[in-house]
């Protein structure tokens, strides 16, 4: 039953890390949207806009952020064209910094830099699943792909653990499309990564910082949730982790018990046997056999009682755990049940122990068996 509990609480925690292998788990995330409190003469219900501008402001004056990236949606799927091939695409236009961010692999070329986004280069980045589509097994390097009517050209293709749909995604420099697509300086979102140093604790403290001077700069009540949600990456992660942790120390306890009622069982067991075998212990004592003896045997008897149940007990747990593991459909609550070494030597130690516990009391009863009386109640 333990090696069951401990390896679903295993899956359960590898289902936290894959639900957060897309994003910097040290990631704030910020999404403008509407005020719902009044604020010094405005009503509520006014929409707030983030601009390139509060990525700077960001960039420069929030203490602890390292990487800051803004985001632009070109409205909607587009329609991509390469030769007679047709398709539609998110398309996202973005930093160089966002490929941190958002964890992208680059495998071919490079991902966006400083010198597009200043020079206001037409290149596009590609999911694997893009280049695959449009360009089979040819290069997609130096091509050039049309997004609506205006020609980019591929420097990179990238892979992406968030699954298919980020593979179709395609990002190009903010500058460019701001100025090809008419978007003036509105982002629809700000994004960035915390310095190492900085735990989940104190990225707390940086997001309401970070809100603070989002609201100076935008003039809404820094209070109000609404008018810009902040996503703490860093405290989300933590939040789960900690409950999973406590899910796991629940799962020991769970097993402990399991155990505490063996070692009850056995130790009842050998209560019984060694009240039946009173006139043994007794005759070894009369030829000489010493209390130390008698309980290494009664010990060593229940040692090997826990052992062998417990062993068999461990083999089909682990057998229960891998064939989870293998025929689990795959999901977002428990991912690849297993049982690590460090848990089979820890059941190990815990049968040992038990074992021991299970016969020590039982043993003290025949040591102290006194021989003429036991030969005689015989």
């Amino acid at each position: 039953m333990l090696i069951v509990l401990l390896g679903t609480g295993r899956g359960l925690q590898n289902s936290v890390a894959y639900n957060f292998r897309d994003d910097a788990i040290n990631s704030i995330w910020l999404y403008p949207s509407q005020t719902t409190r009044p604020w010094k003469g405005h009503p509520p219900g006014r929409p707030i806009e983030m601009t390139l501008r509060d990525h700077e402001v960001i960039r420069e004056h929030v203490a602890g952020a390292q990487r800051v990236a803004s985001r632009f949606y070109l409205r909607g799927d587009l329609t991509v064209r390469y030769g007679k091939k047709v398709a539609r695409y998110e398309v996202r236009a973005t930093h160089p910094e966002h490929r941190y961010i958002e964890k992208t692999l680059i495998t071919r070329g490079r991902f966006l830099n400083e010198e597009d986004l200043a020079e206001r280069r037409k290149v596009a980045v590609i999911g694997v699943d893009i280049a695959r589509s449009l360009f089979g097994d040819a290069d997609p390097l130096g091509k050039w792909i049309l997004i609506g009517d205006i020609a980019w050209q591929v420097v990179g293709v990238f892979d992406d653990e968030g699954g298919e749909g980020e593979l179709r995604k395609i990002y190009v420099p903010i500058t460019t499309a701001l100025t090809a697509y008419g978007g003036g300086e509105r982002v629809h979102q700000t994004l960035f990564t915390l310095d190492p140093k900085i735990d989940a604790e104190a990225s707390k403290t940086v997001a309401r910082e970070t809100k603070a001077l989002l609201a100076k700069l935008h003039d809404f009540d820094p209070e109000d949730r609404r008018a810009i949600y902040v996503r703490n990456n860093y405290e989300r992660y933590e939040r789960i982790a900690s409950v999973f942790r406590w899910l796991q120390y629940f799962v020991w306890i769970v097993g402990l018990g399991t155990i505490v009622a063996g070692i009850v069982g056995v130790s009842n067991i050998m209560l019984i046997s060694v009240r039946e075998r009173t006139r043994e212990f007794g005759l070894r004592k009369a030829v000489g056999a010493t209390p130390g003896s008698i309980v290494r045997l009664v010990v060593a008897e229940a040692l090997l009682i826990t052992g062998a149940s417990g062993y068999a007990g461990m083999v089909a747990g682990i057998g229960v755990v891998e064939v989870l593991g293998r025929y689990l459909p795959e999901n977002d609550y428990v991912r690849d049940p297993h049982i690590e070494p460090w848990m089979a030597l820890a059941a190990g130690a815990l049968l040992v122990a038990a074992g021991v516990l299970a016969g020590y009391f039982p043993a003290r009863r025949a040591a102290r068996i006194e021989p003429v009386a036991a030969l005689r109640d015989a």
